[in-house]
């Protein structure tokens, strides 16, 4: 459709403010603090363990950023206008409908036990959405993200490993552990997850009606899977075994997780 200008106003794209597309600053700004980490962190300037927390956690926050916005983006074109309203579609991890699950829990979670947690945040009005396969697809949108990440930082890790500083492929190779944690994480059909999302339009009334009553405690099941040792070892085995298959070296994402707690050093 094209952009309209009614009233002299802003350009309208199918009624929205171009505006709601832009990237927020606040985005801009952590892809800006990881770039410089990183050229900090390749150069070993400063505290090298402090450029490298910075590195991931910017990295990682970045990618949590684009994770929602595929989920957002998917929904608008599926049908979802109003996401658009709600700032979904400017990268602004404030406008998020759960900030302190999304941006602060998984922080903390990369941090002590490098594991990447996904996050509950973008409100999507599923009424507005037809059909089963559209709905699956906007829960798809955000770990396929996740997995395209882990893909690229991977062949980026492969491809030119052995120049700069080896801190920063160590931070490099924690961040493609980190997308592949958070892809395995999100494809669990776990109630309440992207993965659990994704099969709920196909179920039954009854066994949907049983979904929608544990998918607020998603969270909760997701802990009490990896607490359990049977469960969370059949988790870590299936990430470490992955991990190895697509080359990933232990011993460097390993340093990347030591070298973020600068705190410990």
């Amino acid at each position: 459709m094209t952009p309209g200008r009614p009233g002299g106003g802003e350009p309208l794209v199918l009624g929205v403010p171009r505006a709601a597309f832009r990237p927020s600053p606040v985005f801009l700004a952590l892809v800006a603090l990881f770039a410089a980490s990183g050229v900090m962190a390749w150069n070993r300037f400063g505290n090298v363990r402090f450029d490298v927390f910075l590195f991931v956690v910017s990295g990682w926050l970045v990618s949590l950023c684009l994770h929602e916005y595929a989920h957002a983006v998917v929904a608008y074109r599926a049908g979802d206008r109003d996401i658009a309203h709600r700032g979904y579609l400017t990268l602004n991890p404030f406008k998020y409908t759960h900030p302190l699950l999304s941006i602060v829990l998984p922080v903390v979670v990369v941090l002590l036990g490098g594991i990447g947690l996904p996050g509950g945040a973008v409100w999507v009005d599923r009424h507005a959405i037809p059909g089963r396969l559209r709905h699956t697809l906007v829960s798809l949108a955000g770990p396929a993200t996740n997995v395209l990440f882990t893909l690229v930082l991977v062949a980026v890790l492969r491809v030119g490993f052995g120049g700069g500083s080896v801190e920063f492929w160590a931070g490099l190779a924690l961040l493609a552990f980190l997308q592949l944690t958070a892809s395995v994480l999100n494809l669990l059909p776990v109630p309440g997850l992207d993965g659990g999302n994704m099969i709920q339009p196909w179920l039954n009334p009854q066994w949907r009606r049983m979904y929608d009553l544990f998918a607020p405690f998603g969270f909760i099941l997701l802990f009490a899977l990896l607490w359990n040792p049977r469960l969370g070892g059949w988790f870590f085995d299936a990430v470490f075994a992955v991990a190895n298959l697509l080359g990933l070296p232990p011993w460097l994402y390993a340093a990347g997780l030591d070298l973020i707690r600068f705190w410990q050093g």
